[in-house]
């Protein structure tokens, strides 16, 4: 077994792991959307209160990075577990 048959075993072991990753980043995105919010507004009730909470809600959009990563990780894997399963099926038909 390769590395790269490895690592999408183990990955494929870990997908409820991803999916609440993929949950506490999209929850961590509430305040953010707040704080977006009151700076179009220019309402300045949350945003420009505090440089430092400013900066932390603004790098919330970094963290989107691992949630589209690990999104296209585990559609790569359910494809690649459903074209496996069509394989399957069309063996068995032809024998």
């Amino acid at each position: 077994m390769n590395a790269w048959t490895k690592f999408w075993s183990w990955y494929e072991n870990k997908i409820l792991g991803s999916v609440i990753l993929i949950a506490i980043i999209q929850f961590i995105q509430v305040p953010h959307m707040v704080w977006n919010a009151d700076i179009m507004l220019e309402a300045g009730i949350v945003s420009r209160v505090h440089p430092v909470i400013d900066w932390f809600l603004y790098g919330v959009d970094l963290i989107e990075i691992v949630s589209i990563i690990n999104v296209g990780m585990i559609m790569y894997s359910l494809i690649k577990k459903r074209q496996a399963k069509k394989n399957q099926i069309t063996t068995e038909i032809k024998e």
